[in-house]
């Protein structure tokens, strides 16, 4: 994880055709790449873009050091001029993104790569790693605190991600999502976020009786006590040792901030509403009750429907791996060719599945919502340099069914350019925000979704639709292909 340059963290393929773009075509060609998916994740709604401040660090740590050249050279495909070439390799193409904890819809560019063919085309595994996986995990987090309607979502899937980096780079990205901290100490310390914490069974375990272990611990964190009652039996032992040691507390002076309980197995519906009995009786009426175990949305949904009384929600598992969809399916597509005039040359990749046919040419992203409520109605892809001016009507049509179109009245809505430069000639001009100001942003840009599109179970699909010029531009080159 400290190792800052990933330079060979690629398919090897991405080398061998850099070797073959040295050999046979200028290596200053400049192309345009562009990074999406296709379907959002869980079958839902949206998705949330993460990763980007992971993505700057990669660009700019991006070069050939003497040992990545000794072994490419071992490996016996790559000739000494190749080689010669990459020990002065740096980036310096063109970046533009939509930043981290901004609400994202599939086949939009999330990342749009404007470099020479040989560079951009290194990147292009990094970029789909980095992106994927914490775009992923946030999304997933974004729609396990949707389901604890308001409580906080604790992350803490460490022992079960897969791997160091999955962990702490997946609790950043759970954090972004809405957790309001996590387990994770180096995440933590690297990124800036509360870290939470109680105690596990061993520790109750490792005393004479349940009631000292909760005394001890109290003594120790008075203004953190949260004590776990299932080790034995929650509500004969574990509920009442813990009111005994937070009446003792309340008796000494002690004040009692953050304190009350966590419930780790059982029917949690049930024992939450007979522990929140119990506290209420003996006066504890704003005792936390929490709770873990393989905890997801859905559980977590049909809790909240049963009337549970838990109002803190530990997630590991299901989470960090985002268990039930464990793949971001993001794609790297080339887009566009300069030509000898300098203007680009769009290009598309045709496709047996009509999801697989690309959208071509030199693209940005222009957010669409309804000037009355703030919330989003559409996306529109379209050529880089169209502008738009909101005081005139504006025509939107679905790209897949062209027939289907809706005139918004001009001065009936709002636009918002979506993608920001992040790179400029190689040179970084986008300063990342600190991981809980992105968090705060995530929270009104999922804010900016209609109920319908948030829900768990068959969302509303936000369109995202192209330009005109961009719709001919793609019609154009498909009838080109067909000839």
């Amino acid at each position: 994880m400290d190792r800052q340059n990933l330079t060979l963290l690629t398919d090897l393929y991405e080398l061998t055709m850099m070797q073959g773009y040295f050999k046979n075509k200028d290596q200053n060609e400049t192309v345009i790449f562009d990074a999406f998916y296709r379907n959002n994740p869980c079958d839902g709604g949206f998705a949330i873009m993460a990763g980007l401040e992971q993505l700057i660090q990669y660009i700019k740590e991006l070069h050939f050091e003497q040992e990545d050249i000794d072994y490419l050279a071992s490996l016996g495909i790559f000739e000494p001029d190749f080689l010669e070439y990459l020990k002065n390799f740096r980036f310096t193409g063109d970046i533009y993104a939509i930043p981290e904890g901004t609400v994202v819809f599939p086949r939009e560019p999330l990342v749009k790569v404007i470099a020479p063919i040989m560079q951009a085309q290194l990147v292009e595994t990094a970029i789909l790693n980095i992106i994927n996986h914490q775009s992923l995990i946030a999304t997933k987090a974004a729609r396990v605190c949707y389901a604890a309607q308001g409580d906080g979502v604790m992350e803490f899937g460490l022992r079960r991600a897969q791997g160091p980096d999955a962990g702490t780079y997946g609790a950043r990205a759970a954090v972004i999502g809405g957790c309001i901290g996590t387990s994770n100490v180096l995440c933590g310390q690297l990124f800036d976020v509360p870290v939470k914490g109680t105690h596990a069974h061993s520790w109750i375990m490792s005393f004479p009786d349940e009631y000292t272990a909760f005394k001890t611990y109290a003594n120790m964190y008075p203004s953190a006590c949260i004590l776990l009652v299932d080790t034995y039996d929650t509500l004969k032992s574990g509920v009442p040792n813990a009111i005994r040691v937070f009446k003792e507390m309340r008796e000494a002076g002690i004040p009692l901030g953050y304190y009350g309980i966590r419930l780790d197995s059982g029917d949690l519906a049930y024992l939450s509403k007979k522990a929140r009995k119990m506290l209420d009786e003996a006066g504890f009426s704003d005792a936390v009750i929490s709770a873990s175990n393989d905890l997801d949305e859905f559980l977590i949904q049909s809790l909240k429907d049963q009337g549970t009384k838990i109002t803190s929600w530990g997630v590991g598992t299901h989470l960090i791996t985002s268990k039930d969809c464990p793949s971001f399916g993001g794609v790297y597509k080339l887009a566009a060719i300069m030509g000898q005039d300098g203007k680009f040359i769009p290009k598309i990749k045709l496709s047996e599945n009509t999801e697989k046919v690309t959208n071509p040419g030199n693209k940005t992203i222009y957010r669409i919502y309804d000037k009355e409520s703030g919330k989003i109605r559409a996306d529109l892809i379209c050529l880089a340099d169209e502008v738009y001016d909101e005081r005139e009507q504006l025509l939107l049509f679905d790209p897949a069914e062209p027939w289907k179109k809706t005139m918004l009245a001009g001065g009936s809505y709002t636009l918002r350019e979506i993608m920001k430069p992040i790179f400029i000639n190689g040179e970084c001009c986008y300063t990342s925000p600190k991981v809980m100001d992105i968090r705060a942003y995530c929270q009104e840009e999922q804010n900016t979704l209609w109920d319908e599109t948030r829900r768990l179970v068959n969302p509303h699909r936000v369109h995202v639709d192209l330009s005109s010029k961009l719709y001919d531009t793609k019609i154009m080159l498909l009838d080109q292909m067909g000839q």
